[in-house]
C-alpha cells in the first residue's frame, strides 16, 4: 500500500483543505478500506463548513459520511482483503473520519457487503440519500403501501434523496407527484419518472388548515417543518408520510387532526441507526426492484479540487441529484 494519501481535512474555523496523510492518521477500526467513491450530502457540507451546527464533534476530523471501496485489511472474520464494502451512517464522517478520504479504517459492525447487480460506483450514487429513499419506501410497502394508491408526493425531488425517492418508486409502478421549486428541472423529473409536477409552494399554502382536501396517498418527505404540516394535513385516510430530513425546519406546525381521524401515520426515517439486518435488506433492494433506472442522470462525478465548491453548493440548495466524489 501507499506510504501516505489525500484527504480533506476540516477544521473548527470552517475551513477545508486537501492534506496528505499517513495510515499512522487513520482511526481504530478493524476494517481498512481503499475508498472508490464517496457521496456529497448535504450534512457534509454542515460538518465541514458549518461548525457551528455541531454535526461533528471532533476537529480536525475528515467529512464524507458514506463511502463504498475494497478492504485491503481485516481483523475481522467477516470481511476479507479483496471483498468490495459499503459503509455509510453510524459516526462515519462526523464523530469518525469518513469518507473523503483515499483510505478509510472503520469498525467491522458498520460494513456492508457490496450486493451483487451493484458496482461500487452505483453503490454511491446511491449513497446515505438513495439508502434514505429506499428505507422510506420499504417502510411505506411495510406498512401496507400498493401501487393502486395514488399519487405519492415526493417534496425536495430535485435533491439527494428526493431524486431517488423519484426513479425508485417509477421502478416500482407508483403513480409519482414530484414537488420542486426549480422550473427549469421539470425535465429533468420527467426523465426520472415523475408522473406529475408542482411548484413547492403548493404543498405548502399560506395557511395550513387541520385538515385539508385529501390528496396524497403516501409521502416521502426530506425536508420537514411547516411542509410537513401540511402534507400531514393533506394526507388521505389510513395514508402515510416517511419523513428524513430538516432542511425546511424542526417544528412542525400541526395537529392531532390527521391522526385521529382519518388514521394518518408518520413514519421516521433514521438511516443513520438502522439495525444491520435490515440495513443489509435495503441495501439488497437497491440493487434490485429499488436500484434506479437513471443513476447516470442523478450524478455528477467530480474530483478533490472541486469538492470544497460541491459543499458550499449543496449548503446552499443548488445542487440537482447527487455529487459524487471519485478517489
Amino acid at each position: 500500500m501507499t506510504q501516505s494519501f489525500k484527504a480533506l481535512v476540516a477544521n473548527e474555523n470552517g475551513e477545508i483543505n486537501i492534506a496528505d496523510r499517513t495510515f499512522a492518521d487513520l482511526p481504530s477500526g478493524e476494517v481498512t478500506i481503499r475508498v472508490h467513491y464517496s457521496g456529497v450530502n448535504f450534512k457534509d457540507g454542515l460538518a465541514s463548513l458549518n461548525p457551528k451546527s455541531k454535526v461533528s464533534d471532533k476537529y480536525p476530523h475528515v467529512p464524507g459520511i458514506d463511502l463504498a471501496g475494497e478492504v485491503v485489511d481485516s481483523k475481522d472474520d467477516q470481511f476479507r482483503v479483496g471483498d468490495l464494502v459499503i459503509v455509510t451512517s453510524y459516526e462515519l464522517g462526523v464523530g469518525h473520519d469518513g469518507g473523503f478520504s483515499e483510505y478509510a479504517c472503520v469498525p467491522a459492525k458498520w460494513v456492508v457487503a457490496l450486493p451483487k447487480g451493484l458496482t461500487t460506483r452505483e453503490a454511491m450514487i446511491i449513497g446515505t440519500a438513495g439508502f434514505t429513499a429506499a428505507l422510506s419506501i420499504h417502510r411505506l410497502e411495510q406498512r401496507g403501501l400498493t401501487q393502486d394508491e395514488e399519487p405519492i408526493l415526493v417534496t425536495g425531488a430535485t435533491g439527494g434523496v428526493g431524486s431517488m425517492a423519484v426513479s425508485m418508486l417509477s421502478k416500482r409502478g407508483y403513480s409519482v407527484t414530484a414537488s420542486t421549486g426549480k422550473k427549469s428541472e421539470h425535465p429533468y423529473l420527467k426523465n426520472l419518472g415523475a408522473h406529475s409536477i408542482i411548484d413547492r409552494e403548493e404543498v405548502t399554502p399560506e395557511k395550513i388548515r387541520p385538515l385539508q382536501r385529501q390528496r396524497w396517498a403516501a409521502a416521502i418527505d426530506p425536508t420537514g417543518g411547516k411542509p410537513l404540516a401540511s402534507i400531514l394535513s393533506a394526507t388521505k385516510q389510513g395514508g402515510a408520510v416517511a419523513v428524513s430530513g430538516l432542511t425546511a425546519g424542526v417544528e412542525i406546525p400541526t395537529t392531532v387532526m390527521p391522526f385521529i381521524l382519518r388514521g394518518v401515520d408518520l413514519l421516521g426515517i433514521d438511516s443513520g441507526y438502522c439495525p444491520m439486518p435490515l440495513r443489509q435488506k435495503v441495501w439488497d433492494r437497491t440493487a434490485t426492484d429499488l436500484k434506479p433506472d437513471h443513476l447516470d442522470d442523478i450524478a455528477t462525478e467530480i474530483g478533490f479540487e472541486e469538492l470544497p465548491n460541491a459543499l458550499s453548493e449543496i449548503l446552499q440548495g443548488n445542487v440537482r441529484g447527487r455529487y459524487l466524489l471519485k478517489l
